[in-house]
C-alpha cells in the first residue's frame, strides 16, 4: 500500500536515499507546501505543481525520492473519475511565449471573435476551429515556417475534386523544399553565419562539439547535387536509396537528393539482406549511398557488405572514419571521395540551382510495415515535411535558437521528420554520431546544450536502469518529446526529473500522416504517458465495435476514425492500393469517408487519450512497426519441429515497450522446449528480419483458435497472455 503525502516520515526519507540532515530539510518543505490543506480539501495536482516550481525535487536526488513523492501526492488519486495524474501545468506567461500561444494572441480575437479569451483557455476552442478551417490555419502557419514557393500556391486547399478523400492542397505551387531548409531567411530568422548543425562522434566525450553554419552546410548539399548529375548515372526523377546511420554526411546527402531532383529511400541500417533487397526492389532505386562499416560501442559492424549482397545498382560507399573506405569495393560500386572528386573542374562546384517541382511530387520513399507481403511504399510530397514541421512548430515548440537532438535514423520516419523540423523552423539540428543507450550520448545533450531531446520509451528505459546518465547536467532542456511506443509512467517520471520535471510531449501518428494525429500541447496541462489533444487541424472519431462512434466528451475505447480532410497524409501508395488500405470498410460520418489508421486508443475522463495498441496484426516493437506475418514466416522456418507460429505483441501490465510473443503449434511426434525454440526464433529473426527485434515468450500449444473461415484469431491468443502477464505480476 502507497503511504499518503500526510503518511511520510523522516525514515521514507531516509530509505530514499537522504541524509539525516536533508530528511529534516525536506520534510519541512514538504509540511509547509500542505499545511494550507487538510486531508478533505486536499488538491494533489496542486501540491505537486508547488512542489515542482519550487524545484524541491533535483535532478541529483535518488529516483526512489522522486518515486516517493510523486506516487505519495497521488496515492488516492482516482483515476477513473478525474483521469490521469498531472505532473506539469503551463503558465500564462509561458503560454504567451510559446510559437502557438503568440499566434493566437496576434488572430485568435479575429477567428475566434469573443470567445477567445487567452492561448490557455482558449486553446481545445482554436483546435476544433482548425478542423472546421483548415485554410485559415493553413494560410497564417506557412509564413511562420521557411517556406519559399517558386510560384505561389492558386489557393490552400481545393475540396472540390471527388476522387481525393483528402482534397488538394496548395495546388499549383512550385518550389524545392530542400532549398527551403537551406535559405537564409527573415521569419524565422535563418542567417547564414547561424549553426545549422552541431555533431560529435561517438568516443570523442571530451572533444569539443562540432559546427557547420547555415552557408556550410548549403554548399556541401549543392557540392554533393552537382555530383549526382556529374556522374552520368542517375535521370532526374530517379530513386537513390540512403542505408547508413544518420550521420552530418547523411543529412547532407538526404537535402542533396532532393534538391536535384531526385527521390530519397529511405532505408534503416539495421535492415537484414533480404529487407534492403526488398526495398530497392519495390522503389526501383537506381543507386545508394552506404558505409564501409558502422561503429557502436568501439566495435566495427559489416554495412556495404550486406548492401552489397543486397544490391545490384550502383554503390557510393562512405568511409565509417578516416578519409578513405576500409573495404575493397565492387566495379560498379565508388568511393565517397572519387564520387565528390568528379566536380574538381566545375567553376562553381559549392553553388547549385535547385529543381522546382509541384507540391505533389514525391521527394521521399518511406516504408511501412503491411500486414502480408512486401512492406507498404509510401511516397512522400513536397507537403509532407510541411506537415510534419508544422506540428513540430505547433506542439514541440520548436523555435529559432533551439537545440534539438533525437536519436533516429533516416530509415525511420523520425529522421525525415527531424530534419524539416529543425531546418523549416530555424532550430539546430543535434546528431550524435554512435550509440544513444550509453554515457556517451548523454554528455552530448550536455555538452551540445539540447534544448528539446527526442525519445523512444525503451530509450528511456535502458538509461534510467543502467544509471549511466548520472551526474549529467540537462537542465538546458525546455522539453523532451517521445514517439513509437507506449510510455511507461515510472520511466517518464526519471526523464521529466532530469531537467527538473519539464514536459515530455508524447506524439503518435504514422508514416502515412507526415506526422501525428495525437500529441501534447504546451498550452495544457500533461500527464504521463498519456497525450492531450488531437493535432492542430486533426479531427478523428472513436469507434465503438460496431462501428458508431462514440460522443466526443465521453470516456471510451475503441478504433480511431481519422477525418480525411488531412494536409500532409498520403492519397498513393506505390505498391499497393490506398485505397482499400485507408479507406475501404471504413464508416462515413457527417458526410466524410472516415480515413483507417488502425490504432485502438482510449479516451480518458479530462479528455486525455492513452493509445491501446493495434486494431490488426501490425505491431510496435521497439518504436518499429511490423506485421506478424513477417515475424510467422521467419519463424515457421526456423525449426523442423514448427508447424506453425503465431506472433502478437502484448504491452506489459504496468506498461512499457510492447513485448513480442510467439505461439507454437508443433509437428507430431516432436517435443521441442519452449527456451530451445526462443533462441532459434531469435537468431531466425536477427538474421532475416531485423536484430532490434527481440523474442520475449514463447508459448507452445496444442491448436490455435480459428474463425469459422479458418482465419487465425491473433486477437484471442493477444487476450489470453495479456492476462497471464497479469496474473504474473501480481505474484
Amino acid at each position: 500500500m502507497v503511504k499518503t503525502i500526510f503518511e511520510l516520515g523522516l525514515d521514507d526519507l531516509i530509505q530514499a536515499g537522504l541524509t539525516i540532515n536533508e530528511a529534516k530539510d525536506f520534510e519541512a518543505v514538504i509540511k509547509q507546501t500542505i499545511s494550507a490543506t487538510d486531508a478533505t480539501s486536499f488538491d494533489p495536482g496542486e501540491v505537486w505543481r508547488q512542489i515542482v516550481a519550487q524545484r524541491l525535487l533535483k535532478p541529483s536526488h535518488p529516483h526512489e525520492l522522486h518515486q516517493l513523492v510523486y506516487y505519495s501526492i497521488y496515492a488516492n488519486w482516482d483515476v477513473s473519475n478525474r483521469g490521469p495524474p498531472l505532473y506539469w501545468f503551463p503558465s500564462l506567461y509561458e503560454s504567451r511565449h510559446t510559437n502557438l500561444g503568440r499566434l493566437m494572441e496576434v488572430h485568435g480575437s479575429q477567428l475566434l471573435g469573443t470567445s477567445y479569451k487567452d492561448p490557455i483557455t482558449s486553446f481545445s476552442l482554436f483546435q476544433k476551429f482548425t478542423v472546421e478551417n483548415p485554410e485559415a490555419y493553413w494560410s497564417i502557419l506557412l509564413k511562420e515556417l521557411s517556406i519559399s514557393f517558386r510560384e505561389a500556391p492558386k489557393h490552400i486547399l481545393d475540396r472540390t475534386k471527388n476522387s481525393k478523400h483528402g482534397g488538394v492542397w496548395l495546388q499549383g505551387s512550385l518550389l524545392n523544399i530542400a532549398e527551403c531548409c537551406l535559405l537564409p531567411i527573415r521569419q524565422p530568422r535563418k542567417e547564414d553565419n547561424g549553426v545549422a548543425v552541431i555533431w560529435r562522434d561517438e568516443g570523442c566525450d571530451d572533444a569539443a562539439v562540432n559546427h557547420m553554419t547555415l552557408k556550410e552546410l548549403r554548399e556541401q548539399v549543392m557540392l554533393v547535387a552537382n555530383a549526382l548529375d556529374q556522374d552520368g548515372t542517375f535521370s532526374k526523377g530517379d530513386a537513390i536509396a540512403i542505408d547508413m546511420p544518420m550521420t552530418v554526411s547523411a543529412v547532407i546527402i538526404y537535402l542533396a537528393i532532393i534538391l536535384a531532383g531526385y527521390v530519397v529511400v529511405s532505408i534503416a541500417d539495421s535492415f537484414a539482406v533480404n529487407e534492403i533487397a526488398t526495398r530497392l526492389r519495390v522503389s526501383k532505386a537506381k543507386g545508394i549511398f552506404t558505409q564501409d562499416f558502422i561503429l557502436r560501442g568501439g566495435r566495427k559492424f559489416p554495412l556495404y557488405s550486406r548492401v552489397m549482397e543486397a544490391a545490384m545498382c550502383k554503390a557510393i560507399v562512405l568511409p565509417a572514419t578516416g578519409n578513405s573506405v576500409g573495404i575493397q569495393l565492387r566495379e560498379q560500386d565508388i568511393s565517397w571521395n572519387n564520387f565528390l572528386s568528379s566536380v574538381n573542374h566545375l567553376p562553381r562546384k559549392n553553388y547549385y540551382s535547385p529543381v522546382y517541382q509541384p507540391i505533389d511530387s514525391m521527394t521521399n520513399i518511406l516504408f511501412s510495415s503491411g500486414t502480408t507481403g512486401d512492406p507498404k511504399a509510401i511516397p512522400w510530397t513536397q507537403l509532407s515535411p510541411i506537415r510534419c514541421a508544422a506540428d513540430s512548430w505547433s506542439h514541440i515548440d520548436t523555435q529559432v535558437g533551439d537545440v534539438f537532438c533525437w536519436p533516429t535514423n533516416l530509415g525511420w520516419v523520425m529522421g525525415p521528420i527531424l530534419i524539416y523540423s529543425c531546418f523549416l523552423t530555424g532550430a539546430t539540428l543535434a546528431l550524435f554520431h554512435g550509440s544513444p543507450l550509453g554515457r556517451g550520448f548523454g554528455k552530448f545533450v550536455q555538452d551540445a546544450g539540447v534544448s528539446i531531446l527526442g525519445t523512444v520509451p525503451s530509450l528511456v528505459k535502458a538509461w534510467k536502469s543502467t544509471k549511466c546518465m548520472k551526474g549529467l547536467d540537462w537542465t538546458k532542456i525546455k522539453s523532451f518529446a517521445s514517439t513509437g511506443e507506449a510510455s511507461n509512467v515510472d520511466d517518464d517520471l526519471w526523464l521529466s526529473s532530469r531537467a527538473y520535471y519539464k514536459p515530455i510531449r508524447e506524439c503518435c501518428g504514422g508514416t502515412e500522416l507526415s506526422s501525428c494525429y495525437i500529441m501534447a500541447s504546451p498550452l495544457q496541462p500533461q500527464a504521463f504517458g498519456a497525450f492531450s489533444t488531437k493535432s492542430m487541424t486533426t479531427g478523428f472519431v472513436i469507434l465503438n465495435d460496431s462501428g458508431i462512434p462514440y460522443p466526443d466528451d465521453e470516456a471510451c475505447v475503441g478504433e480511431v476514425g481519422l477525418f480525411p480532410l488531412y494536409m500532409g497524409a498520403t492519397d498513393r501508395l506505390l505498391n499497393a492500393d490506398h485505397e482499400e488500405v485507408y479507406f475501404k470498410g471504413m464508416p462515413m460520418y457527417k458526410g466524410m469517408q472516415l480515413r483507417r489508421h488502425g490504432d485502438i486508443i482510449k479516451r480518458t475522463v479530462g479528455g486525455y487519450y492513452i493509445v491501446q495498441g493495434r486494431a490488426d496484426d501490425t505491431m510496435n516493437l521497439g518504436g518499429i512497426k511490423t506485421s506478424s506475418v513477417e515475424i510467422e514466416r521467419v519463424c515457421d522456418r526456423s525449426d523442423e519441429s514448427v508447424l506453425e507460429t503465431a506472433a502478437v505483441s502484448v504491452a506489459p501490465a504496468n506498461g512499457g515497450p510492447e513485448q513480442l510473443v510467439i505461439f507454437v503449434v508443433l509437428k507430431k511426434g516432436f517435443e521441442t522446449k519452449a527456451d530451445e525454440l526462443k533462441m532459434k526464433f531469435s537468431r531466425a529473426i536477427h538474421s532475416n528480419l531485423n536484430p532490434l527485434f527481440k523474442v520475449s515468450f514463447v508459448k507452445i500449444v496444442a491448436e490455435f483458435p480459428r474463425t469459422a473461415s479458418n482465419k487465425l484469431l491473433r486477437r484471442v491468443l493477444r487476450d489470453q497472455m495479456k492476462h497471464e502477464l497479469s496474473v504474473r505480476s501480481r505474484m
